[in-house]
């Protein structure tokens, strides 16, 4: 049955109107009124329409139930939100079952739970430390997650830093979807160049040229650096259309990003920047100009050093003779040369490091008799100089990415001096590894550990390959054998060990099966290091036969 509006006038509409205005005010202060004698109580405050006595409180509670309903009615219905868009494709192929299923186990694990009392780990597998490796196969397989494990996938990377360019790799544009639903996995957009949105290609001149003028800060390093990739120069030209209005904080991180594919075209841009206003600016520049060994820059500080070192033949042994600046003037100020030094550091000394490690390594041959650069550590330096020298010398081969000079400075594995005839530290012998080749890396960090144990080994294990080369992983297990053969304390492995979990081949498992049994305790072993070492191996045995697992799992179809 239809029924018709009765019909209004304006006159009627206004008295409607103000009778639910005047409603609304009256239901307010009602509500208020209630509200107000439930905190304080009925025996201190009865409600008007509410008999006082023992049968208040009951009274109140209707009241207020009453009054809810009433509220409740007058209320207007809300505007629908807008309609989630869905979740974009994924086009990559998923997860296989059995990889699937490995990942949610990985996932699962949380740090601790497999530990045991006093600071042992017990024998099972970290698991948690195998999920960056499983994601890097995964990522290199070219496979995408299931949905369902996405939301843990993101809970990991939340929690780990580390793990942030792996997991969003690996999970993809749902992962960013996901992310703009949860303020929880807002890191993923702030991680992804553009926030996850497609950025303008070279075709799309007018798109760039605004999201570099009006683009977050972080957009517009994305674009800078994805420009660069693909066309160095129109990434500089860029770059140089709003240069002089930029912050300083600003010009420092675009100017690094012209470390992606730096090339001697560079060169006017980074001479003008060492006129910039900010001092870490123009360090940079001058940083990235010592790099280009044909430079105006590195010809200029290549002159400079070469007037502070030469070769004495005065002596019985031709020896390297050091005079260091007696100043920092102007020009080498401009070159990057920070003037002030250090506490601790002599004002000379530290010119003078600064000269050397700036200048090509090609100068030092046609300066010092046209020697190799082996022929060069080796000679003898006067006065004391050799460690400063030589330290300058190992930057320069770090910066410049100088194999042949990286080779001389780290000298052969077996010296008596651990750490060759120019490294000073640990840290810098592993900068210097870092420019050798994977095998030679591998080669030579096996021969330090056999000729001096895995003490001051570990940090240089850290730049080697993944997984150990043959002799490599064998020089590792070996020095682990020979420490539990003699007793050492166990607790002082246990980096290495770990270390031995992520980085050892899998295939090398079946022959590590006899070191898991408890060993005879030398009469000075540390309490309790016979199982503590068995332990161990057990534990190294299985996180090798549990990567080798994964690893079939993600290459089988």
């Amino acid at each position: 049955m239809n029924r018709t509006p009765a019909p209004t006038d304006t006159a009627s509409t206004n008295t409607a109107s103000a009778h639910t205005t005047s409603a609304d005010a009256s239901g307010g202060s009602r509500w208020e009124e209630l509200v107000t004698a439930a905190l304080l109580g009925t025996a201190r405050r009865t409600p008007s329409g509410i008999p006082a006595g023992r049968e208040a409180p009951t009274a109140l509670l209707d009241a207020a139930a009453v009054e809810t309903v009433r509220r409740r009615a007058g209320m207007r219905p809300g505007r629908a939100a807008a309609r989630v868009e869905p979740a974009p494709a994924d086009p990559r192929p998923l997860l296989p079952p059995a990889a699937a299923r490995r990942l949610a186990m990985l996932l699962a694990d949380r740090p601790g739970t497999g530990g045991g009392s006093g600071g042992r780990r017990g024998s099972a597998p970290d698991l948690m430390e195998l999920l960056p490796q499983w994601l890097a196969t995964a990522n290199r397989r070219g496979f995408a997650p299931r949905p369902e494990a996405l939301p843990a996938l993101l809970d990991a990377a939340r929690g780990r830093t580390d793990l942030r360019p792996a997991v969003l790799a690996f999970a993809g544009p749902r992962a960013l979807w996901l992310a703009r639903l949860n303020a929880d996995w807002r890191f993923a957009l702030r991680s992804t160049p553009g926030g996850g949105a497609a950025l303008p290609g070279p075709e799309e001149p007018d798109r760039i040229r605004e999201l570099w003028e009006e683009g977050l800060f972080a957009e517009r390093v994305a674009l800078l650096s994805g420009i660069r990739a693909r066309d160095a120069t129109a990434a500089r030209e860029l770059l140089a259309t709003t240069w002089a209005t930029e912050r300083a904080e600003d010009r420092l991180m675009f100017l690094d990003s012209l470390r992606t594919g730096l090339h001697a075209a560079d060169e006017p841009f980074l001479e003008r920047a060492l006129a910039d206003r900010s001092r870490n600016v123009r360090a940079t520049a001058a940083e990235l100009l010592s790099a280009l060994p044909g430079s105006a820059l590195a010809g200029r500080m290549a002159e400079r050093a070469q007037s502070c070192v030469a070769v004495d033949h005065t002596q019985g042994t031709p020896t390297i003779a050091v005079e260091a600046p007696h100043e920092c003037d102007p020009g080498m100020e401009r070159d990057g040369v920070v003037p002030k030094a250090p506490a601790g550091r002599g004002e000379r000394s530290w010119w003078l490091g600064q000269l050397v490690e700036a200048a090509p390594l090609g100068t030092w041959s046609r300066r010092l008799g046209g020697r190799t650069p082996e022929e060069i550590v080796a000679l003898p330096v006067a006065d004391d100089w050799q460690g400063e020298l030589h330290a300058a010398w190992c930057r320069a081969a770090v910066r410049q990415r100088d194999p042949s000079w990286s080779r001389a400075l780290l000298g052969v594995p077996a010296a008596p001096e651990a750490g060759g005839p120019g490294a000073v530290s640990l840290a810098e012998r592993a900068k210097l590894l870092g420019t050798l080749g994977a095998a030679e890396r591998a080669d030579w960090v096996a021969g330090f550990i056999a000729v001096h144990g895995l003490s001051e080994a570990f940090q240089l294990l850290g730049v080697c390959t993944v997984p150990w080369s043959g002799p490599l992983g064998r020089a590792v297990v070996d020095a682990l054998n020979i420490a539990r053969d003699a007793g050492s304390y166990p607790w002082s492995f246990s980096g290495v060990m770990g270390l031995a979990e992520r980085c050892l081949d899998p295939t090398e498992a079946p022959h590590l099966e006899t070191l898991t049994a408890i060993p005879d305790e030398p009469e000075n072993a540390a309490p309790g290091a016979g199982s503590y070492w068995a332990e161990s191996f057990q534990r190294l045995v299985t996180t090798l036969r549990l990567r080798a697992a994964m690893q079939r799992e993600l290459t089988e179809e």
